[in-house]
């Protein structure tokens, strides 16, 4: 995709935003606004769009992230009367946010697109650096495991949750979801230079529930654990029986899923230093 050609200087309308936010969620407690003093990349979104409006604006996202995870292309969507046009909300906004976050593009959508409800799948990144030395560089945006991992192994490993299941042993004690079943679409791990990836689709996802996964195929990479631990933790339904829940540093947001008919921007999936390797 061409970023070049999505922002586009059209003349602007009232109505309906959809917008892609990338962010580095290190300084943050999450995605989610929170009290008073505690920052969010929610609310700093906000303030900055609230300032290109010149009113207030709410925004609501296609799947938030927790204290220290990053975003990629988080899709946001806001209403506003304001008239502006593509190109003014992306550098409006942009001018007014901190170098943590950006928005990478903005459209027009139709009233009946929202962020959340009209995706039909998610999808994450986890990415591990594997090496003996600690990374100085980019320290709070990868995992580091000093153990070597066979990248292979956890892949195999990961298949056995494709599929819809109850994923009881990959919930955090605190998730607030009514059902622990979901369905995973993709998941494969693969390994580039010193860097391990999982990359996962679902259609939704537990709290949690990628880093305890990531927590699982972690002592199975070493060799520590068989791979057929996956599917004896799937089917035991036990999250005290699981492996530890993994940092979150390493875990991107990469990419929300909606139908066609919306035609938003396809971007290539991150995070970015991805594709230098």
């Amino acid at each position: 995709m061409n970023l070049f050609s999505v922002i586009s200087d059209d003349n602007g309308r009232p109505g309906r935003y959809a917008m892609s936010i990338e962010y580095n969620g290190s300084a943050y407690h999450g995605w989610q606004a929170q009290q008073p003093g505690v920052s969010s990349v929610q609310e700093t979104l906000e303030a900055a769009i609230s300032k290109v409006a010149n009113e207030p604006i709410r925004v609501l996202c296609s799947g938030r992230t927790d204290t220290g995870v990053h975003g990629c292309s988080q899709i946001v969507h806001f209403d506003s009367v304001a008239i502006r046009s593509s190109k003014a909300w992306v550098y409006g906004c942009n001018a007014n946010l901190p170098n943590d976050i950006v928005v990478r593009w903005a459209q027009p959508v139709s009233d009946d697109f929202h962020a959340r409800y009209s995706a039909t799948a998610r999808r994450y990144r986890y990415v591990i650096y594997n090496n003996r030395i600690r990374p100085a560089l980019m320290h709070d945006q990868l995992t580091w495991h000093d153990q070597y991992l066979d990248a292979d192994k956890m892949h195999e490993a990961v298949q056995s949750l494709l599929g819809e299941n109850d994923f009881s042993s990959f919930r955090a004690a605190g998730c607030q979801s009514n059902t622990p079943w979901r369905e995973i679409q993709e998941a494969k791990v693969f390994r580039q230079g010193q860097l391990v990836v999982l990359e996962i689709k679902a259609n939704a996802f537990l709290h949690h529930m990628i880093r305890n996964i990531v927590g699982v195929l972690l002592p199975i990479g070493e060799g520590v654990k068989p791979v057929e631990w996956t599917k004896e933790l799937l089917q035991v339904r036990d999250r005290t029986k699981a492996g530890v829940t993994a940092p979150p540093n390493g875990l991107y947001f990469v990419e929300a899923i909606y139908p066609e008919q919306f035609a938003l921007p396809v971007e290539p999936l991150g995070p970015s230093f991805l594709n230098l390797i």
